[in-house]
């Protein structure tokens, strides 16, 4: 079957994804650099930050009853409304208390979308296309969280708007979902994963998950309120933001070849430690535009690749009487955790302390390489291939995993 007769019935869903995309990007970085310019402290605005991805931990846990009660094609309008609804009220007034709470209700609405449409992703994939189509979602994520980013420059006069903007990116995902034909698959109950079972029997994956989600979760919310205190312009964030995100897109590749080749154990050390030197060069160096667009495609090419990483490490591991898909869940429950720490860490750290944000970086980094040393190698035959993550992902994307059937 050809890459055209694939994605045809599909393609609904994937123009679907990238208009949510650009709005998570979009609404994501300009809400830390907005309280900023309001002069929040830095401690509330991580507060206000970390609450969007308690908001995504949360859906991972309570979304998938409501999607299974009402259907897919409801819940999907019901999330969108929430969403545009957290969006407008962001737009009429601050208050710190309520836009924590409207974050929140933000990131539940936003990951229950995703949900939803990596389940359709799923049901309409084969075996043998599951790959294809979830290294096609990973780039149209990444692309498109990286459009978002260019957003940030919108004129001073009109900076509100970026919140209407970003329901009107929303509301154009549901008209593409509401007039689709693709058949509501039926979504299965989650399987409940502990933490600390997970770690028992994947602890480097585990590790690497919740760092990795320190990484990302700091990136997005805490980096672009530091970038303004090195007394850089919202115009530097928006570029800086945009081509450290292609350059995560852009390390998939090698990564994964490397790491097929050579391991997931070393190439989680590599990445955690090319990550602690390219923190210590934000520290040390004087940070002029070049130098910020330079280590920052350098920093988004270790970052991402920490996550993805730890799946196929898990994969490595997990005999077959373990159901990796939920092992996988439990992996991306981590993830969220280590998001939803991160803001709050790093919003209190920076205002004592102005490199703390990139200090917490490098020791995780190192901490993370040498761990992962410490741990046992997996022989070649045993080892899974390397599949590609989007930025952000839902708790059914370990469903569109291919190797899931091996």
């Amino acid at each position: 079957m050809t890459l055209r007769k694939i994605l045809f019935p599909i393609s609904s869903l994937f123009f679907s994804i990238a208009f949510l995309a650009i709005g998570y990007g979009m609404i994501l970085t300009f809400v830390g650099v907005y309280l900023k310019e309001l002069q929040v402290s830095n401690t509330v605005i991580g507060i206000i930050n970390a609450s969007f991805f308690l908001g995504a931990v949360s859906s991972s846990i309570f979304s998938q009853k409501i999607i299974s009660t009402v259907g897919h094609i409801r819940s999907f309008a019901a999330f969108a409304s929430i969403m545009v609804v957290s969006f407008l009220l962001h737009s009429v007034f601050f208050n710190e208390i309520l836009w924590a709470f409207l974050r929140l209700i933000s990131g539940f609405s936003f990951f229950g979308l995703l949900i939803i449409l990596e389940s359709w992703l799923n049901e309409k994939s084969s075996e043998k296309d599951r790959g294809k189509i979830l290294a096609i979602y990973t780039i149209i994520f990444y692309l498109s969280t990286a459009i978002g980013q260019l957003f940030l420059n919108i004129d001073e006069h009109f900076k509100q708007a970026i919140f209407t903007i970003g329901s009107v990116l929303v509301l154009f995902s549901v008209v593409i979902i509401a007039l689709t034909k693709i058949k509501e698959p039926k979504l299965t109950e989650f399987e409940k994963y502990s933490v600390p079972k997970i770690f028992s029997i994947v602890p480097l994956a585990t590790v690497s998950s919740f760092i990795g989600g320190f990484f990302v979760g700091g990136f997005f919310t805490m980096v672009p309120v530091y970038i303004l205190m090195q007394g850089q312009s919202i115009e530097v964030v928006s570029y800086f933001m945009l081509i450290t995100l292609i350059g995560g897109l852009i390390s998939q590749w090698p990564i994964g070849l490397l790491s097929d080749k050579y391991g997931r154990r070393k190439l989680i050390a590599f990445s955690a430690f090319f990550s602690a030197v390219i923190s210590t060069l934000f520290i040390i160096f004087n940070l002029d535009e070049q130098t910020l667009y330079i280590l920052g495609f350098l920093l988004g090419f270790s970052i991402f690749s920490v996550y993805p990483l730890a799946v196929a490490r898990a994969n490595d591991v997990v005999d077959e009487n373990k159901d990796i898909v939920e092992i996988s869940r439990a992996l991306l429950f981590a993830y969220g955790i280590g998001s939803f720490i991160s803001p709050l860490l790093i919003g209190f750290g920076l205002s004592y302390m102005p490199q703390f944000l990139f200090s917490c970086f490098g020791i995780l980094g190192l901490f993370l390489c040498f761990y992962s040393l410490s741990k046992k190698r997996i022989a070649d035959d045993d080892l899974s291939t390397f599949v590609n993550m989007p930025v952000a992902s839902g708790a059914e994307l370990p469903e569109l995993d291919p190797r899931q059937d091996e």
